[in-house]
């Protein structure tokens, strides 16, 4: 069903599926990662989480995709987690949803909104990440300091753009390597095509100052702060980011446990790979929802 719900003063476009039978039903609420949308993949989690008995809530980001917000591509820490927010107050709200049973997922950069959400949300029953970016500005170090430079006339051109109310300076969130990109890593570019479905638009563009947001966001530092049970997805060839993050938020956060997966960070997406971890997502929400 398609819905929509109020952050800020946009409105959030969002989708809820919800399972045959009775309710209020246990509920999953999906958080997409950097620049994605909710066309991105996101609808064979609707589909496997809402038969195996979860209703499923999934949105896009302000900014992104279908939802509200101007300037287009904006990619804001702050702003994401009043997203994340709206849609647990929104869910809550829910006759259909068990509001005391709701789990957050994430993915990729998606998996820090969740992190931090968890922080601010003591009530959430658990949290699922997979593929997880826990740290943007370990994105951004991995392609060292002379690509973060490259971005200093484009980052101040589109601050004094903001400041004097002009049209967005934009640049490239994913490429090749050696090209002007925020995210140039080897195989990037052809994995994010991997998750645009067929007739589906990426718009591969942010605004050039989003990516000071990317550099000071690091929510790997809140680990210690989670207190819901926490599972931590995560692929052992990933090329995104140094997972050995992953491993250290795993070993801070009280209730967190850490699975493996012989993939990168976009095969984990596709066949075979993504039926043996989400089979691991659902006996882990069975456990912390159902009971």
């Amino acid at each position: 069903m398609r819905t929509s719900f109020r952050s800020g003063r946009d409105q959030c476009a969002a989708w809820l599926t919800v399972p045959d039978g009775p309710g209020p039903h246990p509920a999953v609420v999906l958080v997409h990662g950097g620049g994605a949308t909710h066309e991105m993949m996101l609808g064979q989690y609707e589909t496997w989480f809402s038969a195996a008995g979860f209703a499923v809530l999934a949105f896009d980001f302000r900014h992104l995709g279908e939802s509200g917000g101007e300037p287009r591509q904006l990619v804001s820490q702050r702003r994401y987690a009043e997203d994340v927010d709206a849609a647990l107050a929104f869910a809550r709200t829910r006759p259909d949803i068990d509001a005391g049973r709701i789990a957050l997922w994430g993915t990729s950069f998606g998996s820090s909104h969740v992190l931090a959400a968890a922080t601010r949300h003591p009530s959430v029953a658990a949290a699922v990440v997979q593929c997880p970016v826990f740290s943007g500005r370990a994105v951004v170090a991995r392609a060292g300091l002379r690509h973060l430079a490259r971005f200093t006339v484009p980052i101040v051109s589109d601050l004094l753009r903001s400041a004097l109310r002009l049209p967005r300076r934009y640049v490239p969130l994913v490429g090749s390597p050696g090209e002007l990109a925020f995210v140039n890593q080897p195989g990037a570019l052809e994995g994010w095509e991997s998750v645009t479905p067929d007739g589906c638009r990426f718009d591969n563009r942010i605004t050039a100052a989003s990516g000071l947001d990317m550099v000071f966001y690091h929510a790997a530092a809140q680990a210690s702060r989670v207190r819901c049970p926490l599972l931590i997805c995560a692929c052992d060839r990933e090329n995104l980011i140094d997972p050995s993050i992953a491993a250290r938020v795993a070993d801070d956060a009280p209730r967190a446990v850490l699975k493996h997966y012989d993939a990168d960070h976009f095969t984990v997406y596709h066949p075979p790979v993504v039926e043996k971890v989400v089979a691991d997502q659902l006996d882990f929400l069975a456990v912390h929802l159902t009971q």
